[in-house]
């Protein structure tokens, strides 16, 4: 497979583990054949000399294949951590380069455990292939040899019984593969339920759900137990075979043995070599029934690494000679764009035209799955159209480098997400380099400075998981503050101010018109809506109408419909007499 191409660094660790491995399994191989020299030449003769010479020299080599173990160990480790290493970065890297597109075909349970039981699978394959995985099947095939060169007669029994137990166990794990990658599937399902629950453990509490979450729990964890058991059966049931047919054989060896012994035709030596022999392969065979399992398992865990390696990622910088546009001004325009999400069957958007001059703050409204989020995705090309075109400063934005697409856009998702860390490294995380005069000047702006300044340790009050120890509204102007620190051209704001008060976001807009950017703010707010300079209203993935406050509420029953929901009737033909008299 094309994941242990991933060992090309450490070819030279490799091979000195491996050179370590075969000389421990030249030296035991060759002690069946001193022993039957020392029995053959010295007990049998009586002479004491040859006993201890041989003697000696089987203690010799077995000294430096004990230091060699030793050192084929190191080397081993080094090589599988390493490897494990390599193929978790590149791995990471790869989801970090996926578009939202790909990122739908992978479950985020299934992604963690790729990333973490996949490769220690193969990390732990990989040192048991350098320390005692070829060692089992060469012991086997040259311990047959060996055998066969020490004696022919009965040595065949060994040559009869051995490519029977070797068919049956390569059906064993071409089985046991197919059985652990459903192993794994259902480990990405366990690791579903568990960060769900991890993740909702608040909702779960407040509805008293626990039961139900302990019996999904349950549920996956049982057919999770069923697999592997299932798995396990099929491996533990060869073993016993394997033992049942070599010891057969052994039995066989010792009685023509004694046969040949009466007749002369073979020594002692020889019948007890055969038999050492057959009983390391024996050994052998029993860890190959160990090690099916292994493998049956890196093969699987390979498979569904190499699945992520081999996605095609499918937005990336189009045409090479644009990589140099820059975006100044920030004004944006959408000319008849449609989009629909990969597992949708119907559009998002439909047939969306409208431009947003540089400068210029747009209000996007409309009713929950109206599209106004699907609008925002496309703008920093996390999905890209299937209809139409989008164009920054006159330029589409597929000929923009995405680096330099994404770079000038401030995004404020609809969920404040905030990472582990200090409230300064999350403010600074919208800019790498960002000075703490540039920190504390978005903080003001996103209207969160007089909070944090109120904290016993300032911007370097650590934040928990999500920002859990903040309240929403402050989470929310955190996540302003991050996008407001990079200074964007474009600034999308996804309904990123609905846990503000009215005072405070009043004072956040006034704040965000002394910065040069063109703005959209996704809003349910009439309040927020009336200081845009144009409206957008969408329904159904359709934009129904737009222009500004005054000209909707003149004009539009949806938008008057909107506006005497928040304002009431009498708000109404205020907002309406007014806009005449302008």
């Amino acid at each position: 497979m094309k994941i242990f191409s991933y060992l090309k660094p450490y070819r030279m660790m490799v091979a000195l583990a491996l050179f370590l491995m075969l000389a421990e399994l030249g030296v035991e191989l060759l002690q069946p054949l001193l022993m039957a020299k020392i029995i053959d030449d010295g007990i049998m003769q009586e002479n004491l000399a040859v006993v201890i010479k041989w003697g000696s020299v089987m203690v010799g080599i077995s000294f430096l294949s004990f230091i060699g173990g030793i050192i084929n160990s190191f080397a081993a480790s080094h090589v599988s951590q390493g490897f494990g290493y390599d193929i978790r970065s590149h791995l990471f890297k790869k989801v970090q380069a996926f578009s939202f597109t790909n990122l739908t075909k992978y479950p985020t349970s299934s992604l963690i455990t790729r990333m973490t039981n996949d490769v220690t699978v193969l990390q732990n394959t990989v040192f048991m292939a350098m320390r005692i995985m070829l060692r089992a099947p060469l012991l086997v095939i040259l311990g047959t040899v060996m055998a066969l060169f020490i004696n022919l007669k009965l040595a065949l029994v060994l040559l009869i019984s051995i490519p029977v137990l070797v068919v049956f166990l390569a059906w064993v794990m071409k089985r046991a593969s197919v059985m652990f990658r459903v192993v794994q599937e259902k480990l990405d399902n366990v690791n579903g339920v568990m960060q769900e629950n991890l993740t909702g453990m608040r909702l779960i509490k407040a509805f008293l759900r626990k039961d139900h979450e302990a019996s999904r729990f349950n549920e996956a964890s049982d057919a999770l137990k069923k697999e592997t058991a299932s798995s396990l059966r099929l491996i533990e049931t060869s073993t016993p075979i394997l033992l049942f047919v070599m010891n057969v054989g052994i039995i066989m060896i010792l009685w023509l043995g004694q046969k040949n012994i009466a007749t002369g035709h073979v020594q002692v030596g020889e019948v007890v070599a055969i038999v050492n022999y057959a009983t390391r392969i024996t050994a052998s065979l029993s860890v190959l029934s160990w090690l099916i399992m292994s493998i049956s398992r890196a093969q699987a865990s390979a498979g569904r690494i190499n699945d992520v390696f081999d996605t095609e990622v499918d937005l990336v910088d189009t045409k090479e000679e644009s990589r140099g546009n820059e975006i100044h001004s920030g004004e944006i325009s959408f000319k008849d764009v449609s989009f629909r999400y990969p597992t949708a069957k119907t559009h998002a958007l439909r047939n969306i035209t409208f431009t947003a001059k540089a400068g210029e703050t747009i209000a996007i409204m409309g009713a929950t799955g109206s599209g106004k989020t699907s609008l925002f995705q496309l703008i920093p090309r996390l999905f890209d159209v299937d209809q139409g075109q989008i164009t920054i400063d006159g330029k589409d934005i597929t000929t923009v480098k995405l680096d330099i697409l994404r770079k000038n856009i401030g995004f404020v998702p609809q969920e404040a997400l905030l990472f582990s860390g200090s409230i300064q490294d999350n403010i600074a995380w919208g800019k790498n380099d960002a000075s703490m005069e540039e920190i504390i000047a978005a903080s003001k702006d996103a209207q969160i400075y007089e909070t944090v300044s109120a904290l016993t340790n300032q911007y370097d009050t650590p934040l928990g998981q999500k920002g859990v120890n903040l309240s929403g509204g402050q989470k929310q102007r955190l996540s302003i503050a991050r996008a407001l620190v990079r200074k964007p051209k474009i600034l999308l704001l996804d309904d990123s101010t609905s846990a503000l008060d009215l005072k405070t976001e009043a004072k956040l807009l006034h704040a965000l018109k002394t910065y040069t950017c063109t703005t959209l703010i996704i809003t349910q707010k009439v309040s927020t809506a009336k200081e845009a300079n144009q409206i957008l209203l969408f329904d159904e993935g359709e934009l129904i109408a737009k222009g500004s406050h005054k000209q909707l509420v003149a004009s539009h029953s949806l938008y008057q419909q909107i506006v005497q929901s928040q304002l009431g009737k009498e708000g109404l033909t205020v907002e309406k007499s007014t806009s005449h008299l302008s």
